[in-house]
């Protein structure tokens, strides 16, 4: 039997909710407040009930705006890549890394448009809209180690009152 592997890791200890919230917020403050008071924060978790994914759209995806959003993301990279080229001298020393980064914004926004309209267009259709996701949840449940549950209430009762 080989000595590479290490021994299994101990159960994880039985956790208890000791208070829910409506907000992220309110349960990121409660878990700051223990902390304030010296509570062994790292047995403490905040868990999110009653998820929801939210797919908001944005609008129609068109030839155009898949145009766009290419550019302005190839143009970014290119910018970056052709910065870093010039910084440490990796093309050429005699080129400024200005003009590197000017050349890799225009070839990265050139390149990222042929790229987007080119996975526009092989979709076939099937996806003829932009939006943006969000996960939600409904109640936030700060959860804690079973052996120091009881204390975690104590401090939390304490410092609401």
């Amino acid at each position: 039997m080989s000595t590479y592997f290490s021994r299994p890791a101990a159960a994880p200890s039985a956790r208890r909710a000791v208070a829910t919230f409506r907000s992220y917020e309110d349960a990121e403050r409660s878990v700051d407040r223990l902390a304030d008071r010296g509570f062994p924060v790292e047995r403490v978790a905040i868990v999110g009930r009653d998820l929801k994914l939210v797919e908001q759209v944005t609008g129609r995806m068109t030839y155009g705006r898949a145009a766009l959003g290419g550019a302005l993301s190839g143009a970014v990279i290119g910018f970056l890549i052709g910065w870093l080229f010039g910084v440490f001298n990796w093309f050429a020393p005699v080129v400024g890394s200005f003009w590197l980064a000017l050349d890799g914004l225009w070839f990265g926004a050139v390149l990222g448009a042929l790229i987007a309209v080119l996975l526009h267009a092989l979709s076939g259709g099937r996806r003829d809209f932009a939006s943006t996701r969000q996960l939600s949840a409904d109640h936030f449940d700060v959860v804690v180690d079973d052996e120091v549950a009881d204390e975690a209430q104590r401090l939390m009762a304490a410092s609401a009152g």
